[in-house]
């Protein structure tokens, strides 16, 4: 299969770009470096926040930004871009409204990916930042695949946000405890599985086991980028 050059609109946050491009690198079949994928990395780390800019309803700089990055990216060649954070694709049918790459939505294909591969899927569990669950990007997917999507309460949302910004943005590990209550809440109301859907909570699980129920969206958009941009995907 010919090689695709693949863009990534990165920066939100550097350390989930960091880890993201480190995936890629080690789940990529490459017996020698002619066999990894080409990549143009655009880490954009003065983006506007995600969360705030939805919350808030202004959002059209950021809007901006995220097309012309995704311009600028179509226009050094990339066929694909990923853009891993989940906040983000909110604005994703604008931004891929004004670029002729192909934007890989990490929300629809993780919701897809636990579909298809847990058993018995109804109820989905969505820890994520307060943007990404007003936005109910992960909602809207769930529902087009016939499943359920279910959120923390309020007060594990509180320790979402916290484990988030206060701690892994800060540089932190993050708080196990408060984790494996927010993980455990979920599968207490049913969920049969649980997205990690922020790139935060991706870097978490560096440093974290977490339970196999467990889906990260990172590792689902990784999996992706490496397969359309026509190299193998190992394990």
């Amino acid at each position: 299969m010919e090689k695709k050059l693949l863009g990534v609109i990165g920066g939100m946050g550097p350390e989930a770009t960091d880890y993201y491009y480190n995936q890629v690198i080690a789940h990529t079949d490459a017996p020698k470096d002619q066999d990894h994928i080409d990549m143009v990395i655009l880490s954009h780390a003065s983006m506007p926040d995600r969360t705030q800019a939805i919350l808030s309803g202004d959002d059209q700089d950021i809007i901006k930004k995220l097309v012309g990055d995704a311009q600028t990216l179509e226009a050094m060649g990339v066929s694909n871009i990923a853009i891993p954070c989940n906040t983000s694709h909110y604005f994703y049918e604008k931004i891929q409204a004004d670029t002729k790459a192909t934007i890989i939505n990490m929300v629809e294909e993780s919701v897809k990916f636990a579909v298809n591969n847990f058993e018995d899927v109804h109820k989905i569990g969505i820890m994520a930042t307060n943007g990404t669950v007003k936005a109910k990007v992960y909602h809207q997917a769930c529902e087009a695949l016939g499943v359920e999507a279910i959120i923390p309460s309020e007060k594990r949302q509180a320790e979402v946000m916290s484990l988030i910004y206060e701690e892994i943005k800060a540089g932190l590990p993050g708080d196990k405890k408060k984790f494996n209550r927010i993980y455990e809440e979920l599968v207490k109301n049913g969920c049969d599985v649980v997205i990690l859907a922020c790139t935060e909570l991706s870097v978490y699980k560096k440093s974290h086991e977490v339970s196999e129920r467990c889906l990260d969206a990172m590792d689902v958009l990784v999996r992706e980028s490496i397969i359309r941009s026509g190299a193998e995907y190992k394990e």
